[in-house]
């Protein structure tokens, strides 16, 4: 890595993005924050608009208008090709004098962040947020991913999910086409009304607004605490989803008999919920029984600087220092 090697790193999330300069030694010389990255919902351009205004601002920290190389992470690059489309949309930007860019799904940020060695980084990452999704790596370049696009590629699960299984579970239970759950009075009561048949229409009609939906799960996860069988039947689930995509991915790159890394990411694992953590540590340690389950406290954006320092081949001492910088 040479003298004026520069880096910038972004992770793009749904909901916020943090971008880092960082310098040969690895010192974080410029970092900013920005808006939620959504193509899908705007388009590829506007999109990287929105990565523009943290970018700029971190640069100009850092006294720079480019740097050597681009290692991003980012929400909804969720297949290789929507990744090589997202690389020339930020190649396009000039950030990168070289035209080096490196575009990953923001799965792989967490995972880089969680694996503690550096000089061979190999391991698993499952991340639970809005959605779930499942990445693994290893030390000469070959990963193991899935889609993680919804129903189609046959995912379920994540924040989203559980509050639509929770609101599903609780109308149900209601109108007597389901099992009998307190998810029919704890939910309406969370936001202020007596029966699911109010909740229900105030969603429906917009009275709440679709955004809240989330504040659904941490709900659930409560009501399955306090002992509900079909809440804590929904908890269990999402730990089987988590312990399926990571044996798969262990398995794709030969990593079950091997004593590697599972490492829990997202706001839904990162909570630590005692039921969910404990199911998906106990099936890790009857299926992959050398299995290391860490949960990761990292900030994301440390694993795309790391993956940038891999890119450029950085020293021994970068990696030390940028992870000095962004200790939790």
């Amino acid at each position: 890595m040479g003298l004026t090697t520069t880096l910038l790193a972004i992770d793009a999330g749904n909901s916020k993005t943090d971008v880092a300069v960082v310098a040969a030694d690895g010192t974080v010389v410029g970092a900013a924050r920005g808006g939620g990255f959504q193509p899908p919902r705007v388009g590829v351009e506007a999109a990287v608009d929105v990565l523009a205004d943290p970018v700029g601002r971190a640069l100009a920290e850092a006294g720079l208008d480019t740097v050597s190389h681009v290692s991003a992470c980012l929400a909804n690059a969720d297949l290789p090709v929507e990744e090589k489309e997202l690389a020339l949309a930020l190649r396009g930007r000039g950030w990168a004098s070289s035209g080096s860019v490196d575009v990953r799904n923001d799965t792989f940020a967490v995972l880089r962040a969680g694996l503690l060695e550096d000089a061979e980084p190999r391991g698993v990452a499952v991340v639970c947020g809005a959605g779930i999704n499942c990445v693994g790596m290893l030390p000469d370049g070959r990963t193991a991913r899935f889609p993680a696009i919804g129903k189609l590629s046959g995912d379920w699960g994540g924040g989203g999910g559980l509050a639509e299984e929770a609101l599903w579970f609780a109308a149900r239970a209601e109108d007597g086409r389901g099992d009998a759950t307190a998810l029919m009075h704890d939910l309406p009561a969370h936001f202020g009304l007596g029966s699911m048949y109010a909740l229900i229409e105030a969603l429906h009609l917009g009275r709440i607004p679709e955004a809240r939906r989330h504040e659904c799960t941490p709900v659930l996860f409560a009501t399955a605490a306090a002992g509900d069988a079909v809440a804590r039947a929904v908890v269990d689930r999402m730990a089987d989803e988590v312990v399926a995509m990571s044996t798969v991915a262990l398995r794709r790159l030969d990593l079950l008999p091997e004593e590697v890394p599972v490492l829990l990411g997202g706001s839904v694992l990162a909570a630590r919920h005692p039921q969910l953590e404990a199911r998906i540590r106990e099936l890790l340690a009857a299926r992959a029984p050398k299995a290391a389950v860490r949960v990761v406290s990292e900030r994301p954006v440390l694993g795309a600087a790391l993956l940038g320092l891999d890119a450029v081949g950085a020293g021994a001492e970068a990696y030390v220092r940028v992870r000095e910088h962004y200790a939790p």
